[in-house]
């Protein structure tokens, strides 16, 4: 049989790739591509660069074994920080663009996208849509930053390709994949789009800045 080797899923015990983390079973093997609790990390950033926030829309695919999770470490993370949580299923478009629109009314609301494929579908709509209601919003992957969000957070992918591959030359050695635990990611970059900063009238702290791996001006 072979081996798989895979990079995506982060919740592959849920998802019945394995038997555990610790020991895969069968015959696939893998890094997480992110862990649920790197979620509260998401809040904290969030009121670390709007303080004001106190309410924060958490956009999810519930459909998804980690859209659950991540859910419940960004709801454990919220009361430490005084912020009410509204989670957003982001499945239709339409639905999504009413919604915002909705929880926007008020004022010092947030945001934060979880990973999903739909949020990967319908990327430019909600990027668009946070600087239309003037949301600060924190993104799980660089490329929303990149492409306009205002701050991401999330592992840093080449590392993950590296260690893959030393999985990759253990098993074509003959190590079988039931015996290599599943990884967490290890190193997380943090990257800050400036131009969405001030076209959103935020101003970011030193610290944050400092700590960023990457600065899009």
């Amino acid at each position: 049989m072979t081996s798989q080797l895979y990079s995506r899923p982060s919740d592959p015990v849920g998802a019945g790739f394995v038997d555990s983390l610790a020991r895969p079973g069968g015959n696939a093997t893998g890094f997480l591509l992110y862990e649920y609790s790197m979620a509260g990390k998401w809040l904290e950033l969030l009121k670390q660069i709007a303080p004001g926030v106190n309410r924060v829309a958490v956009l999810r695919d519930p459909s998804t074994p980690s859209g659950p999770g991540q859910f419940a470490a960004i709801q454990t993370a919220a009361p430490s920080l005084g912020l009410q949580i509204n989670p957003i299923n982001i499945n239709d478009a339409n639905a999504i663009e009413g919604t915002i629109a909705a929880f926007a009314r008020t004022k010092n609301d947030g945001m934060i996208l979880t990973g999903s494929g739909p949020a990967i579908q319908h990327r430019d709509l909600i990027i668009s849509l946070a600087a239309r209601h003037k949301l600060p919003t924190v993104y799980y992957d660089r490329f929303f930053a990149v492409a306009g969000g205002l701050i991401s957070y999330g592992p840093e992918r080449i590392d993950q390709y590296r260690r893959a591959a030393g999985y990759v030359d253990r098993i074509l050695k003959g190590e079988k994949a039931a015996d290599l635990p599943v990884q967490a990611p290890t190193k997380y970059e943090l990257v800050i789009n400036l131009k969405t900063a001030k076209a959103l009238g935020l101003e970011m702290p030193q610290l944050i800045l400092a700590s960023a791996d990457e600065v899009i001006e």
